[in-house]
């Protein structure tokens, strides 16, 4: 199966809002913050360090020009041709790969495991936004890319983010500047059960590896200025064996 219309026309039309340059967007936090802290706890499970890595759903790039440094081969992808857009103008160098994927379709992540072989993702903050139905295909799809010899690491908002966001959603002032957008194209995070997330690569054939929480940063401030930062759970997986 494949996302719907309605889905991916959501997220175009954010993208082709969204402001250009690092930081502009919501969960557009800067790589020290975010795919640096990550990698502490990716690195010690991958067994083939040397194979492609895969940034899925990849936005403007900003995490995966950070891992183009550290992995020999990166590609970016996303779901629409506004954010790789973005990705490709804040990387004239050419440092990563972009390339449109809906990873919740079998036949497009079969095409770019052949193109690749096997191949280590990271994945952050997309199955949460996902629709109920493509979560699964979408875990199906990591298995998919990562193969026999691939690792996976996503993280995913936990369900203790659900009440912050909303009450920063009902705020008296209205919503952030940089969360309007998200509610205002129809894309606002949905919540997925902590519990949920392991079960979904365990459906998918994959073997949870490790797993722990992190503050997952964002670029937004409360009135006060303090950095909103929301609960988040890692998960390392890969094949068994």
């Amino acid at each position: 199966m494949s996302v719907s219309s309605r889905y991916r026309g959501a997220w175009e039309g954010f993208w082709s809002e969204a402001p250009g340059g690092q930081g502009g967007v919501l969960w557009d936090a800067e790589p020290a913050l975010t795919a640096a802290v990550h990698l502490a706890h990716f690195e010690p499970y991958l067994t083939a360090p040397d194979l492609p890595l895969v940034d899925l759903g990849c936005g403007n790039g900003t995490q995966t020009r950070f891992l183009s440094d550290r992995f020999p081969q990166v590609v970016g992808t996303d779901l629409v041709s506004a954010a790789l857009d973005h990705a490709r103008a804040a990387d004239p160098a050419g440092r990563a790969r972009y390339r449109l994927l809906d990873a919740a379709d079998k036949a497009e992540t079969e095409a770019l495991h052949a193109e690749l072989g096997d191949a280590n993702v990271y994945m952050r903050g997309v199955l949460h936004q996902s629709e109920p139905d493509d979560r699964q295909p979408l875990a199906d799809g990591l298995a998919t890319l990562a193969g026999d010899r691939g690792r996976v690491f996503l993280v995913e908002l936990a369900q203790a983010a659900g009440p912050i966001l909303r009450a920063l959603a009902q705020s008296p002032d209205g919503p952030p500047a940089k969360l309007a957008p998200v509610f205002r194209h129809g894309i606002a995070p949905g919540e997925v059960a902590d519990a949920a997330v392991p079960e979904y690569l365990r459906q998918a054939g994959l073997t949870v590896l490790a797993s722990g929480e992190l503050p997952l940063f964002t670029t937004e401030h409360t009135s006060d200025g303090v950095l909103i930062d929301l609960p988040s759970r890692w998960v390392v997986a890969g094949r068994p064996g």
